[in-house]
């Protein structure tokens, strides 16, 4: 097949094989369905089968899919009810994995340079790969929920923050500075959306809703554009902008109707998880260099030596954020979900391997490790958590929404 035509014919037909395989194996065990899209990428890619080759429009649009990725873990997350205890304690958490996994970073890697890359690799979470799960597990207002929506939100916000300190070429004195005066736009931007009832923005959203205008799956894709440009235009990471744009976007949508709000919300996931997201996971896979990896012994060594680092210097802090009450089983079950870790350690490694301060083998093996973790941590957290001492009771209200991602 044509190079050209084959990601454009390949990569929506394996996008749409993964959930038909996720439902079949899922009579039998429950594996993320990133992991079919991310296995699916590595056999279509030049790695086994040669399919689909690597190219640079592909990537383009796969970093737009990993920019929504992050859109709606900023736009799933309800502060309200992680304020306080849980947020503050995932916090410390992180404080605790930032600095464990830096010193353990600079240890392991040839230059300390690359060691922070390693270090702010391993302190991060996959919130926007946990979020779906705890849905369909219907733990997202469960004390348990609560604390991986904290622990989350803290691992996939507190790594962009260090990538803007640490790696975007400044003095962390000047990165602070410009990182600081982001924050200061986007509060404002937030501060705004919360004013008022924005009756004539709801009345078009309304309007648009069942009609080829889509006025709300639009926005949502201008804001992200707009907070993505503008942390790009300041040389601070693109997922930070696409974070607080999911903040922004929940914040100003929020005084919809319930019955709208179900609607905007099934919509903006029909575009991110049913469209854009999966190319991000596909070519996750496509661009994995499993052939390097297999062939250098080194990074062999690393692979299974970063994963159980995942759970020692970002699970193991996670336990701090532990609900009162939580059993043994549930204290494993978050430990297993704070490391889950993926996103953040393709964008990571995709920065090093940018500026050649990290070596392809270290990459391949942070990646490795991060597929590992998608694809093992979760289903054995979910079985604990189901094992646990309530018996999986939830409450009343707890939601159960099912939803593909």
């Amino acid at each position: 097949m044509d190079a050209r035509i084959a990601p454009i014919v390949l990569i929506p037909a394996l996008a749409l094989l993964a959930p038909i395989l996720s439902t079949l194996v899922g009579r039998f065990v429950k594996i993320p369905l990133v992991v079919y899209e991310i296995v699916l990428g590595i056999l279509a890619g030049p790695s086994v089968l040669g399919w689909i080759p690597k190219s640079d429009a592909l990537t383009t649009f796969s970093n737009f899919g990993l920019a929504f990725l992050f859109f709606m873990a900023g736009n799933e997350i309800d502060f309200a009810t992680i304020k306080g205890r849980p947020l503050n304690r995932a916090i410390i958490g992180w404080l605790i994995s930032l600095a464990g996994g830096l010193v353990l970073g600079i240890l392991l890697a040839p230059t300390p340079i690359a060691g922070i890359y390693v270090g702010i690799a391993l302190c991060s979470t996959a919130l926007g790969t946990l979020m779906p799960l705890l849905r369909d597990a219907g733990e997202l207002r469960t004390p348990f929920g609560l604390a991986v929506t904290a622990v989350g939100a803290i691992g996939e916000f507190g790594p962009l923050v260090a990538i803007s300190l640490f790696l975007s070429g400044r003095t962390p004195l000047a990165g602070a500075l410009v990182l600081i005066g982001f924050v200061i736009i986007a509060g404002v931007g937030v501060w705004l959306a919360s004013r008022g009832t924005h009756e004539r923005f709801h009345r078009l959203v309304t309007a648009t809703m069942h009609t080829s205008g889509q006025f709300v799956v639009r926005f949502a894709v201008a804001i992200i554009a707009a907070l993505v440009g503008l942390s790009i235009a300041l040389g601070l990471d693109m997922l930070l902008g696409a974070f607080a744009a999911g903040i922004l976007s929940k914040v100003l949508l929020s005084g919809a109707k319930p019955e709208t709000s179900e609607q905007i919300e099934g919509k903006i996931e029909a575009v991110a998880f049913g469209v854009v997201v999966p190319v991000f996971f596909l070519t996750t896979g496509v661009n994995f260099d499993l052939l390097g990896l297999l062939a250098d012994s080194r990074a062999l060594i690393l692979l299974p030596i970063f994963l159980v680092l995942l759970l020692v210097v970002r699970g193991l802090p996670g336990l701090i954020a532990s609900p009162k009450g939580a059993t043994g089983k549930d204290r494993g079950a978050l430990a297993l979900f704070s490391a889950t870790a993926l996103p953040i350690i393709v964008a990571v490694t995709n920065i090093g391997l940018k500026q050649h301060d990290l070596s392809s083998g270290t990459a391949s093996a942070l990646v490795g490790a991060g597929m590992l973790s998608v694809l093992l941590f979760p289903v054995i957290a979910l079985a604990l958590r189901r094992s646990s001492a309530d018996g999986g009771v939830r409450p009343p209200d707890a939601e159960h929404v099912p939803t593909v991602g």
